[in-house]
């Protein structure tokens, strides 16, 4: 999966799934861009830790809701590693707050919308043009977007479930030129589930699960990484699951 000379955007690269891809990406050679909004210790130190491998990174604060920063990001991405950029990979999102519908007002609703949704538009909208011939676009969907969530989950999984028909429609729009394709998680060991999720519910999927674990930030990187890369040149409109055996699809 070699990425020399590649110029890739991660978004939400200062933790957990994000900042494993990051570095996953460095490893095969790429010059990472790291976007962070609230995690900027683990995006700094994914800078230093590539940068002492001989690697090229810089990290840079942004909401990726917000297109003045997503422009930013882009400008900043360029001036450092030239005009092309040949990846995105855009982690950003989050489920916010565990809320029924009951419990839901429409400022929630909107907020969850657009963290998930809205910053994948915007992002896209901005790093597509810059992308040449055989780029790649790997979103973050989720098994919630399969399954609808578990319980005050309704409109995340919704918007998980939009990611996935926002990678297909891209495909078709913007290939042959850029592939597009998303990644499914399921229980995988973050601080996600360490806020959201019970740890008697995740000992109880990990134990139910074929391989009687839960995934890792680098388990589902390492798919990232791949679905980056020249090795996937012929899978596009796909979203792929990594869950360890919990829903198949």
């Amino acid at each position: 999966m070699n990425m020399k000379d590649k110029t890739v955007i991660v978004t939400g690269g200062g933790r957990d799934i994000g900042r494993a891809c990051v570095l996953g990406l460095a490893a095969q050679g790429a010059r990472v861009a790291i976007n962070y909004h609230s995690s900027g210790t683990g995006a700094q130190s994914a800078v230093e830790e590539i940068s002492a491998s001989g690697g090229a990174a810089f990290a840079l604060q942004g909401d990726m809701t917000s297109q003045a920063d997503v422009k930013k990001l882009v400008s900043e991405t360029q001036k450092h590693f030239g005009a092309d950029i040949h990846a995105l990979v855009h982690v950003t999102g989050g489920l916010v707050a565990r809320k029924t519908i009951e419990e839901m007002d429409l400022e929630h609703w909107h907020t969850v919308m657009n963290l998930n949704t809205t910053s994948m538009f915007l992002t896209v909208k901005e790093v597509e043009p810059h992308m040449p011939e055989g780029s790649a676009i790997v979103a973050f969907s989720s098994q919630a977007g399969r399954d609808g969530g578990g319980p005050g989950a309704v409109a995340y999984a919704t918007s998980k479930g939009a990611m996935m028909t926002m990678t297909r429609g891209l495909a078709k729009e913007l290939g042959p030129r850029i592939r597009v394709n998303a990644i499914c998680p399921g229980m995988i060991d973050t601080d996600f589930h360490n806020v959201f999720t019970a740890d008697t519910v995740r000992a109880h999927v990990a134990n139910v699960s074929p391989v009687k674990r839960e995934g890792t930030p680098d388990d589902t990187a390492n798919l990232a990484v791949f679905l980056a890369s020249d090795q996937s040149a012929f899978m596009t409109g796909a979203c792929v699951d990594i869950n360890g055996g919990m829903l198949f699809s």
